[in-house]
């Protein structure tokens, strides 16, 4: 998915946002907006959010000399996240259909997002979001799918909600490949966030090679590509994997809650929603 305008001054508010979060120092600010200001026009028209943020937030680094910002958030989201694990570990038990109920409980972990919505509320959003209607539900594709899969590959997005995925790789009983950025980026999972959640209890852990907030397929890993053109079923969480592959001809399913009008627009569904999509659809 190709960045629409209304992207550009949202890179500037996640900027802005980020640096204040680190610093009180207003030059230091102003030289980044400068510097995102200059890098946003060199930017080919056509680019993806993804790469559009992997030049924002390479540019905040840069400047700061924090290669994680993010770092104690993602590890407060990881920590509240295994706090709710036996919570939502009952509710799957529960439930009629377990892996709907995985299913659910994996999208309302993509409410955590400290890029497009860092507002928030996990309990209260995991309450609406398993009794939330599917704005799309490919879900008859998606278990046709599961069932004749040999190899999985999910692909990772936030720190904390790589818990909640922890309970969807459970029902899926296939071995998987749990796929997290290269380095940190905003909140996304790096490895180290995946093994702090019990990833590697369930899942082989690999990165993308990819250091954007999102998956884009020509900056990732030669070891990564083989694997994902090898894969039988790929399971997309969040907004950034949904921008950087939506024109992608894969067996791919996204999973995530909508969290701005950009999203939803090109998905064709209102703000808010929760999708599981098929890709090609």
């Amino acid at each position: 998915m190709r960045a629409y305008l209304d992207c550009y001054p949202c890179f500037f508010t996640q900027a802005l946002r980020t640096s204040r979060m680190i610093t009180s120092d207003e030059e230091k600010i102003w030289e980044i907006l400068n510097h995102v200001g200059l890098s946003l026009s060199e930017i080919p028209f056509g680019a993806t959010p993804p790469e559009i943020g992997r030049e924002v937030y390479r540019i905040i680094s840069r400047i700061t000399g924090l290669k994680d910002p993010f770092q104690q958030i993602k590890e407060s989201c990881t920590q509240q996240a295994l706090s709710l694990y036996p919570e939502m570990r009952k509710v799957i038990d529960s439930s009629k259909d377990r892996l709907m109920t995985a299913i659910r409980l994996s999208i309302a972990g993509n409410v955590i997002d400290f890029g497009a919505n860092a507002d928030f509320n996990l309990k209260r959003d995991i309450e609406i979001i398993l009794s939330q209607n599917f704005a799309i539900n490919h879900y008859v594709d998606f278990c046709r799918g599961l069932k004749s899969a040999k190899r999985i590959l999910y692909l990772a997005d936030n720190a904390g909600e790589t818990v909640f995925d922890r309970l969807l790789i459970e029902e899926l009983t296939k071995p998987v490949i749990y796929v997290v950025r290269e380095s940190p980026i905003i909140n996304d999972a790096t490895r180290k966030d995946a093994l702090l959640s019990g990833i590697d209890e369930v899942a082989e852990v690999m990165t993308s090679g990819c250091d954007a907030p999102g998956t884009i397929l020509k900056y990732c890993s030669d070891e990564f590509l083989k694997v994902y053109r090898a894969a039988d079923l790929i399971i997309s969480k969040g907004q950034g994997n949904y921008e950087g592959l939506s024109d992608e001809d894969r067996p791919l399913f996204f999973l995530l809650k909508v969290k701005c009008r950009v999203i939803a627009h090109d998905i064709k569904v209102e703000e808010g929603s929760i999708v599981l999509a098929k890709a090609g659809k």
